[in-house]
């Protein structure tokens, strides 16, 4: 059943399932979901913080630590560490942690420690909810346009020319159109139109 749970997060569908260890008295209920169970990788964590209370310490900088994998708990594998942390789904995920190491003088040095999220639920901003985006969210009323009124004119129609008169002028008198009879004499140059 471990490997179960290590082996989330867990998708149906692209749907989140969210698993827990049944306990006696467990209530089995469909609720809003405010925090989430998310596993993080801690890239370049010191090896001073490779104990349980060092990975609880930087993993707490992200959300409630629950527990880490097996690889990290037997540090078969030193380059990150697998935690997987409760996380509200009201804070903001942070891409890296500052840890403060102490120096052999007293003071202290910053050191960064990278965070990783290997999955994080859709978040919706209108229902505060995970699981699905603001987009798909059916609690958000979709916004319709109203109507827009266009206003077209009538336009008449005018009745056709029965008859039109276009000359067409060169060195001589070229073309001579007249109810669609055409005389040509020459070529023809340029164009001029008249009633």
């Amino acid at each position: 059943m471990e490997e179960v749970i290590e082996g989330g997060p867990w998708l149906f569908q692209g749907q989140p399932i969210v698993l827990q260890k049944w306990e006696p008295g467990m209530v089995l209920r469909k609720h809003k979901h405010t925090q989430v169970p998310v596993w993080i990788r801690l890239r370049h964590l010191p090896v001073e913080f490779w104990t349980d209370e060092g990975l609880s310490t930087v993993a707490s900088g992200v959300g409630r630590p629950l527990y880490q994998d097996t690889i990290t708990r037997t540090c078969t594998r030193l380059d990150f560490a697998r935690v997987c942390v409760m996380l509200d789904i009201s804070s903001t995920l942070p891409k890296h942690l500052i840890i403060m190491m102490p120096k052999e003088d007293g003071n202290e040095v910053p050191c960064k420690v990278e965070v990783e999220y290997e999955w994080v639920p859709p978040k919706c901003k209108t229902c505060i909810s995970l699981g699905h985006t603001t987009a798909a969210c059916p609690e958000s009323k979709k916004v319709e346009k109203p109507p827009v009124a266009v206003y077209v004119q009538k336009r008449t129609l005018q009745p056709p020319v029965k008859q039109a008169l276009v000359t067409k002028y060169t060195d001589r008198t070229v073309q001579q159109t007249v109810d669609g009879e055409v005389g040509v004499v020459g070529q023809e140059h340029s164009c001029r139109y008249r009633d």
